[in-house]
């Protein structure tokens, strides 16, 4: 339930369904309120507003009910954290004092725990406020203008200088002017007087909008996709004559995207294809599982340490080893410069990977070769999150895929919205074509079914944090070192093979 698109899980629990017979299986850790809003945002996506605010209410309900009894239990004793407790000394008003900070710090946190999914360890952002967001328009679109003036007030408790509710708070109450006062009706009590003007700590406002036929713009409750925390530039030179520039984010619809060709030759392909047949591994990085995606591929691969190994132990020709090592460089040094870096861009991993449709096991293929995910966090599509938390690589930046080969059905790189279903952007690979983009959630991605032959691709991630480089090809540069020291040819491409410290 925490990681809903996990292929290997998926596939062990249709197998003990069938080894068990007919079963029912229930999650012991689910949250009923949180059951019963997903269902409702799923209702509203679908545009079945009716049953969208039957779930909603439900969920608003089971929430109120959760917080008083977390609150309830927040008032039995406390453990004194920041003492030890056989240690544990204080005069009759320091315990007092002591022990209601204790009692603030756990209600506080009630907010946080009902906010979080079973399996998750962040909190939805905006959870609380986001029911009275998604209910103030589907209110809106069964015409029952009352409820959705009344639930547009109760998220403006939260976020009052939020343009888009208030602008449709004002438009809700026109529609009202003639048949009652729209000052007559006030926001929510309940939760708001019970608990005082608490504050929903992760809270972001609703800020994307459409326009119906018939109203002004009236917001949709829908989340913004997430934002790199950084500043966002792009455009920067490709420092290499023959790279060609073929889209840019806009023309992707996305962020902090980009698509090149040309980064390498056909020659180049040929001759690193010709070094991953004879150092590549079935289920290299992942722990030697041959399909760790799909059922219905093999999946091999190789680091560039082990290229250079074999290519010094004479078991691939070093020349073409070392290609793998300078054209990753080549293209580390393309992203940094495009998207105008202010700091030096390290590696974080980098795979020669291959994905070979398995033959008989290509009819009625509805799966995808890599399903939809993103770089540096948990892709929870039902929530419109991405956690940024392990056991994501939350340390990645940016990522790239440099293309080998095209002699293959299928295998397309896709882009899609946080719903991981929408696609914004889909690219047929080909020798010398790179996509690069930013590993957050902003970038969702995956690749469509490879279906006949054999799709090889190098894939790099990147990282702005010194302390998470890449070790192995601290490795690599150390051979290079050693090779260069030893007179056995410098490198054609006249690449420092030392990342800048």
């Amino acid at each position: 339930m925490a990681n809903p698109e996990h292929m290997e899980i998926q596939q062990d629990i249709e197998n003990y369904k069938t080894t068990a017979g007919k079963v029912s299986l229930v999650d012991r850790e689910a949250k009923q309120h949180m059951e019963d809003y997903s269902a409702g945002v799923r209702h509203y996506d679908k545009e079945e507003y009716e049953l969208a605010i039957d779930f909603l209410e439900r969920a608003l309900k089971g929430y109120y009910s959760e917080d008083e009894d977390c609150q309830i239990m927040c008032e039995g004793p406390q453990r004194f954290e920041e003492h030890e407790y056989l240690e544990y000394k204080a005069g009759l008003y320091e315990a007092i004092a002591d022990h209601y900070m204790q009692v603030l710090a756990c209600k506080h946190d009630c907010v946080r725990e009902l906010a979080t999914r079973s399996g998750r360890i962040s909190p939805i952002e905006n959870f609380l406020p986001l029911h009275y967001d998604y209910l103030q328009f589907a209110y809106y679109r069964v015409g029952d203008y009352v409820k959705a003036l009344e639930c547009a007030k109760s998220y403006l408790l939260f976020h009052p200088d939020d343009e888009d509710v208030l602008e449709n708070a004002g438009y809700y109450e026109g529609l009202l002017e003639g048949t009652m006062d729209p000052d007559t009706i006030k926001p929510r009590k309940n939760y708001w007087n019970r608990y005082g003007a608490r504050q929903d700590e992760h809270s972001v406002p609703s800020s994307i909008s459409s326009e119906p036929e018939d109203g002004p713009r009236l917001s949709l409750a829908k989340k913004p996709m997430p934002k790199p925390d950084r500043e966002l530039k792009e455009g920067g030179p490709l420092l290499y004559s023959d790279v060609k520039f073929v889209y840019n984010s806009q023309q992707l619809n996305g962020t902090q995207r980009v698509l090149l060709d040309n980064v390498i030759s056909e020659e180049q392909c040929r001759e690193l294809h010709r070094v991953a047949s004879g150092i590549m591994l079935a289920g290299d990085g992942y722990r030697g599982k041959t399909s760790p995606h799909t059922p219905n591929e093999r999946f091999e691969g190789a680091t560039v340490l082990k290229a250079l190994k074999y290519g010094y132990e004479g078991r691939v020709p070093l020349k073409s080893a070392r290609l793998f090592y300078d054209i990753s460089e080549k293209a580390r040094r393309i992203v940094e410069s495009y998207f105008m870096l202010n700091s030096t861009l390290y590696f974080s991993y980098t795979h020669l990977v291959c994905r070979t449709a398995l033959s008989g096991q290509q009819e009625r293929r509805n799966d995808l070769s890599h399903p939809i995910h993103a770089d540096n966090c948990l892709l929870d599509p039902e929530a419109n999150e991405c956690w940024k938390e392990p056991p994501a690589y939350t340390f990645r930046d940016y990522s790239a895929l440099l293309y080998m080969n095209a002699d293959f059905e299928g295998g397309e790189f896709i882009f899609t919205e946080m719903d991981a279903k929408t696609v914004t952007a889909s690219i047929k690979p080909k020798c010398g074509r790179m996509i690069s983009f930013s590993s957050g959630g902003e970038n969702p991605h995956g690749v469509k079914a490879v279906t006949k032959g054999q799709r090889c691709a190098v894939a790099l991630w990147f990282t702005l944090d010194p302390l998470y480089r890449e070790l192995e090809r601290i490795q690599a540069d150390e051979v290079i070192a050693m090779l260069d020291q030893e007179h056995l040819g410098p490198s054609e491409m006249n690449i420092n093979p030392k990342d800048e410290l």
